[in-house]
């Protein structure tokens, strides 16, 4: 297949001949008839006329082949146009049923292997069939003479394309004038026409069109709208341009004008900024107490726009990022309220329990006491959801008396959302955190920056990146907004990041904040909360006395336990609201004047249970643990499930198990058969079975080494024929000598088991340091058995 447009120049023609793509006129060539059959060459998007000479790049391995058959030849071939121009290989299907017999003039071959020929157009030809030869198509033709008759119509026809073709011609850059004069030279009407054909932007398949026309009157005939058409759009496009340069003039002039006038301004010693919207702004930036480079950059933007005519865009531009350089707080800031006793007061009445949290907060409340120029921390709240952590950066605001900022970062994609637009973009803005100040009005504000785990990164760059420098306090006193591109000192902002888990945040991010963990709250902090703070606030916004409706703490627990399993208190919220809309509209039906909802009135007004304690049915039957996993929501205790069937000795991990966890099982099945013996299992009965290991909860992927121990246990289980004891949870990670190493999220695990009915607790010994942490009600309430072995787990657990 040949392409007639590539980037490297054609190969030099020699005398008398031409490589350019555009039809000229050529000498017929001398030579006998036509042969009834010639190769074909297909041609992706041009159409050869005879008397058209044009370069061909020919790049396939049997267009090469054909060329140099044809070369070693009479040098003649058929060109025909294909049907679908991206066609790599076409077969006589693609191919249109007329073309244009040619010579070779010329070949080069290049080192990349391509060919270059120069063609030249004879005559034309209708293909009658094609034949499949070895390596290309050939075509068996029927060579087709033009129809000129030279009669007044032809004569004025001919005469009427000259002329619009010359006015083309002189209008348009890309053709060569000597086509105008090839034209009027030109006495023949059909060889008229191809010429003009060839040379007008025209799509190939009206070209092809042309091509197949043989009488020479209707080719003119057909030309006369198209090249009218092609003549006005030149015409219109000469006028546009026209209009573009006489604009831009026009703007010259007046620069030149006004620099002109403002010379004679300060020659006759008169204020440039006399009209009064540059007045106000200088007086705007002495106020401002702009920093000495902010105030130079001011100033330059101000002698600026006093040139600058005010129907400019340009104008627009400039005013708007003045606008925002003035109206940032560079010198404004909240004075710190300093009492201790207060901020502890607020922080208690807001919230309850989060010691750790609060104990951080008063001593940094402190520190400024001592210290009032201490640059503010990084701090980041990591927690499960609903656990308070928004809520809790306004409490803080609170206690310190600064302005609350929030912005989501859930979802931003875009490193401009946090550093801006530079000003050369159209409708530029600051970033998000230079907007935040800006309406907070202080340079000093409490600013939340929620979900950061949730930042995502594409090809608009990375906004964790951005990030490091706001987040660094030995750098965000100089921090640098694209916009603005002045310094912002963010030394003094008390940053606050939340996360649900701090896994998606990267290390370099991580390590400039100081993580404070939120864990989950127990059903009786959860019974407090709600006691003191949900329903009274659900109450008011739902418009009810504090008479009208009550939810003894018996109704709270039975809410807690049989409709809500979370680890924090948004589901408990949301349905303490479905109680006070539900009771409200039974008091407004009934005209009662108030209502106290019972445990049993749950089930109709909520419906039925929602979550029940199901872990000691789960583990009556043999080859069943219950394991304890760590979300970002929570802990949750998860069901180990195995069963034996017929097999040669394969294990089939199912329930959306990653590799880890996959691991964990190979290395319990391991340890289980080392051990066979002492559990009284047949040492055949690996051979014989293929074992399926399945954790419920397919949708939800699952991963982690902390299910060692449940695995194991479930497998001893299995092929002991030994029940599990109910009520009995257990986390560990287990290596392949039966060692129970620590993991992680033991507080968390701790209070899923707790709220599903669990009483036993196996885990790691090293991991008994970590239940100072666990409230004391929950500690009292559940036994823990610490192991260090796989074998110690087995007897803790297994009938």
């Amino acid at each position: 297949m040949a392409n007639p447009r590539e980037d490297p120049p054609p190969p030099k023609p020699e005398s008398g001949e031409t490589a350019s793509a555009e039809a000229r006129p050529a000498p017929a060539l001398a030579g006998g008839p036509l042969p009834s059959s010639l190769p074909v060459m297909p041609l992706s998007d041009l159409v050869v006329f005879p008397f058209m000479v044009a370069p061909l790049l020919v790049n396939t391995k049997p267009s090469v082949r054909l060329v140099d058959e044809v070369v070693a030849g009479n040098r003649l071939l058929l060109l025909v146009l294909q049907k679908r121009p991206d066609q790599e290989d076409p077969g006589p299907e693609d191919l249109h049923r007329f073309g244009c017999a040619a010579r070779v003039l010329k070949m080069l071959k290049f080192p990349d292997e391509s060919t270059r020929v120069l063609v030249q157009g004879i005559r034309r030809a209708r293909v009658t069939d094609f034949e499949k030869d070895s390596a290309f198509l050939r075509a068996t033709i029927d060579p087709v003479d033009d129809v000129v008759l030279m009669d007044l119509e032809t004569e004025a026809l001919s005469r009427n394309a000259t002329k619009i073709f010359s006015e083309v011609v002189t209008l348009s850059p890309h053709l060569a004038d000597e086509l105008k004069i090839a034209a009027l030279n030109m006495e023949d009407a059909g060889k008229l026409a191809d010429l003009i054909v060839a040379n007008l932007n025209l799509p190939p398949t009206e070209k092809q069109k042309f091509l197949e026309m043989t009488d020479a009157r209707a080719r003119l005939i057909g030309l006369a709208p198209l090249l009218q058409k092609e003549l006005e759009v030149l015409q219109l496009g000469t006028e546009i341009q026209t209009k573009v340069s006489h604009a831009m003039s026009k703007n010259q002039r007046e620069y030149i004008l006004r620099e002109q006038l403002r010379q004679i301004h300060k020659e006759l010693g008169e204020s440039e900024s006399g009209n009064g919207e540059i007045r106000d702004l200088k007086k705007r930036v002495e106020e401002a107490g702009l920093p000495a480079d902010a105030r130079k950059v001011a100033d330059k933007e101000i002698e600026r726009l006093a040139v600058i005519p005010s129907a400019s865009a340009e104008y627009t531009v400039a005013r708007t990022y003045l606008d925002w350089l003035i109206a940032m707080p560079w010198a404004k800031r909240t004075a710190d309220l300093l009492d201790v006793a207060r901020a502890r007061r607020i922080l208690d009445a807001d919230h309850h329990g989060l010691k750790r949290v609060k104990a951080r907060i008063l001593e940094h409340l402190a520190i400024l006491k001592l210290k009032p120029d201490k640059k503010g921390p990084i701090l980041c709240f990591a927690g499960p959801p609903g656990v308070g952590k928004t809520s809790l950066g306004m409490s803080i605001a609170k206690a310190l008396g600064r302005t609350f900022v929030r912005i989501s970062l859930g979802g931003i994609r875009d490193e401009a959302e946090i550093r801006g637009h530079r000003r050369t973009y159209i409708g530029a803005l600051p970033g998000r955190i230079i907007q935040g100040l800006r309406k907070a009005e202080s340079n000093n504000p409490v600013f939340m920056l929620d979900e950061i785990d949730k930042v995502g990164a594409d090809f608009r760059g990375d906004p964790s990146s951005a990030l490091l420098e706001v987040l660094d306090p030995a750098q965000n006193a100089s921090f640098s907004d694209h916009y603005l591109e002045v310094p912002f000192d963010l030394s003094r902002v008390l940053f606050i990041t939340t996360a649900n888990w701090l896994e998606p945040v990267p290390p370099a991010l991580r390590d400039r904040m100081e993580v404070i963990e939120i864990p989950g709250y127990t059903d009786e902090e959860k019974l407090r909360i709600a006691a003191d703070h949900l329903f009274p606030r659900q109450r008011d916004e739902h418009g009810l006395r504090g008479n009208q409706l009550r939810l003894p703490a018996s109704t709270l627990r039975a809410l807690i336990a049989n409709y809500t399993r979370e680890a924090g208190v948004r589901n408990l919220e949301r349905e303490i609201a479905a109680l006070c809309r539900k009771t409200g509209r039974l008091i407004v039906e009934r005209k009662r004047r108030r209502m106290t909802v019972r445990p049993r009135d749950l089930h109709g007004l909520l419906g039925p249970i929602r979550f029940f304690n199901e872990s000691a049915e789960r583990v009556t039957e043999i080859g069943v643990a219950t394991g304890l996993a760590w979300t970002p929501a929570g802990g949750e205790i998860l069901f180990v499930e195995a069963t034996r069937m017929p097999g040669k000795g394969n294990l089939l991990l199912t329930g959306s198990l990653g590799d880890v966890m996959r691991e964990s099982a190979q290395a319990a099945l391991s340890y289980v058969k080392t051990h066979a013996v002492g559990l009284k299992i047949a040492p055949d009965l690996f051979e014989k079975s293929d074992l399926h290991i399945h954790i419920p909860g397919g949708a939800t992927p699952k991963d982690g080494p902390s299910a060692g121990v449940a695995l194991a246990v479930a497998l001893a289980s299995l092929l002991a024929r030994r029940k599990t004891l109910p009520s009995v949870a257990m986390t560990g990670e287990i290596s392949l000598r039966g060692r129970v190493l620590p993991v992680g999220g033991v507080k968390e695990k701790v209070l899923a088991a707790a709220r599903s009915g669990i009483r036993t607790i196996l885990l790691p010994r090293k991991n008994l340091r970590d239940l100072e942490e666990v409230p004391v009600e929950i500690r009292r309430r559940l036994k823990f058995v610490p192991i260090r072995d796989v074998g110690q787990a087995f007897r803790k657990t297994l009938e």
